[in-house]
C-alpha cells in the first residue's frame, strides 16, 4: 500500500533533502517560517516505517513549491523484500545503561516526541507538561534524569529545579536543562537553580544519548 501526503507549502531546499530523516536535523530557518521544533518528527517516522518493513521517500520541486512524502508498506496479501534490520535501543544499549527519564516541556508535542525517541533507545520515560507536575513526578517516580525546558508558564524550569533539589529525594537526580535559551546568563541561572547540564535545542543526538547513558545511577535513589 502506498500513502502519499502532498502540500503546496514552503517546499524543501535541495541541500536539505539528504538529511531530512536524521535525528535532530532541522533545515535552515527562512524568515517568518522559522519554528522552534526539536527535529525529531521525521526521524521517528522514518524509523517506525522501517520497523514495519516499509520505506519513506520525499520529493520537492524546491523552495516555495511544496513537498510530498510517500510511505510504502507491505499488505497481508503481498510479500516485499524484508527491510534491513533497524537497531533499537533495546538491542544496542549495554546492560544497565537504560535510565528512568522524566521529560518536561509545556509544548506537549515536543515532550511526547522526545519521550518516544528515548523509549525507542531503551529508556524508561515519563512526561510532564508544566513545572508543578514535574516537581510532583520527580518526588513520586524518582527518575534518574530530568530533561526540562526552562521557559514554562507559572512554574518555570528554574523554579521547578530548585524545588526538586530542596527535596532530599531530588538531590541525586541528574537535572538537564534542554532549552532554546543558550546565553551565558541563562546558563548561569540554570547552574544556580541546580541543573547539572545545560543543552541548547536542537541538541546533537549522539551527545544527548551518550550523556544519558553516562549518568551514574544512585542505588539509594
Amino acid at each position: 500500500v502506498e500513502i502519499s501526503v502532498r502540500d503546496n507549502g514552503i517546499g524543501i531546499d535541495e541541500a536539505d533533502m539528504g538529511r531530512l530523516f536524521e535525528m535532530f536535523y532541522q533545515g535552515k530557518p527562512r524568515g517568518d517560517d522559522a519554528q522552534g521544533g526539536l527535529g525529531l518528527g521525521l526521524a521517528l517516522v522514518h524509523r517506525l516505517v522501517q520497523l514495519h518493513g516499509g520505506t519513506i521517500k520525499v520529493r520537492s520541486p524546491g523552495i516555495g513549491q511544496g513537498s510530498e512524502f510517500v510511505v510504502r508498506l507491505a499488505t497481508m496479501a503481498t510479500s516485499l523484500p524484508a527491510a534491513a534490520p533497524v537497531p533499537t535501543g533495546h538491542d544496542t544499549l549495554p546492560a544497565g545503561s537504560a535510565r528512568r527519564v522524566l521529560v518536561v516541556d509545556d509544548n506537549r508535542d515536543a515532550a511526547e516526541t522526545l519521550a518516544m525517541m528515548l523509549r525507542l533507545e531503551g529508556h524508561d520515560v515519563e512526561t510532564a507538561f508544566d513545572g508543578a507536575s514535574a516537581i510532583a513526578a520527580a518526588a513520586t517516580s524518582k527518575p534518574d534524569i530530568v530533561l526540562m525546558d526552562l521557559g514554562m508558564p507559572k512554574v518555570d524550569g528554574y523554579e521547578a529545579a530548585r524545588a526538586i533539589r530542596r527535596d532530599a529525594r531530588g538531590r541525586t537526580i541528574f537535572l538537564i536543562a534542554l532549552t532554546g535559551w543558550g546565553g551565558e546568563a541563562d546558563r548561569q541561572l540554570s547552574r544556580q537553580a541546580g541543573f547539572d547540564r545545560h543543552l541548547v535545542k536542537p541538541v546533537v543526538p549522539a551527545e544527548l544519548l551518550a550523556l544519558l547513558s553516562s549518568v551514574a545511577v544512585d542505588a539509594a535513589h
